[in-house]
Order: structure tokens, then sequence, then C-alpha cells
């Protein structure tokens, strides 16, 4: 298996403790910057108004698999929570696009650190992607 990063996200956030919890949380404008080869992939964003976005969390500890989530007591897998640690830290975030400028897309409500390589981004689809009201 090969990732290969689309491009790279720009970030207020310079170390671990500078981001929220989880992406949602945050109000910071990032920037998501496509490298020009995956350029043509950018069509069509100019209508979406939420993106998922998948990142590589490479300050990770790719060897953590028990960890203590915040506001919990219990130690827990990281495949039961969503600790940043995990064997292969690949992040996702639903993000709000602000605006596109040639081949950077500039977005709110990610908690990735800066120069994190971006891996994918994919339409975020409420009728696909949400669950609603539903219970499994």
């Amino acid at each position: 298996m090969e990732l290969k990063p689309i491009g790279m996200i720009i970030s207020p956030y310079k170390e671990k403790g500078d981001a929220p919890r989880q992406g949602r949380l945050s109000k910071e404008n990032m920037q998501l910057v496509i490298d020009g080869e995956f350029l043509q992939g950018m069509s069509g964003l100019e209508g979406i108004e939420h993106i998922i976005v998948l990142y590589w969390g490479d300050r990770a500890n790719r060897e953590t698999l028990m960890t203590k989530p915040p506001g919990r007591d219990d130690i827990t897998g990281v495949f039961s929570c969503r600790s940043p640690n995990r064997p292969n830290p690949i992040a996702l975030c639903v993000a709000k696009i602000d605006r596109i400028e040639e081949n950077v897309i500039h977005v709110v409500g990610l908690d990735a650190l800066d120069g994190s390589p971006l891996l994918d981004i994919k339409p975020y689809v409420e009728m696909i992607d949400g669950v609603g009201g539903e219970t499994s």
C-alpha cells in the first residue's frame, strides 16, 4: 500500500497542544494547498459548501494502542476513540469551504497541525455521510 499526499495543510497550530480536540471546535482559517499535478481534481469544488478532509497525522505516536480519552477515567483501545495516536494516523475532519483561490482551498473546521500531509478531499453529502436520527 502506498499513499501519495495531494498537498499540505497550512495551519496556525504548530504543536500538538495547540490544536483543539476535534476539528469542529476550531474557528481558525486554514489552507489546503494542492500540488500542481492534482489541480484538475479541484474541478467542481466551487459549488460545494463542506468537504471531508483526510490527512496524515505525521506527528502521532504510531505505537499507541491504549489511551485515556479526554474527560474520561477509563483507558480504552484507540479503535474505540478518536485519539490522534494510532497505528495508521489517518485523520478526518469535515470542513467548511470559505473560498478557493487557484490551488488553495481556504477552510474552517480542521484540527490539523501546520505542514500536515493532505491525503484526500471528498464532498460532504448529508444524505450519505450524516446519520441523522438513525440508530444502529
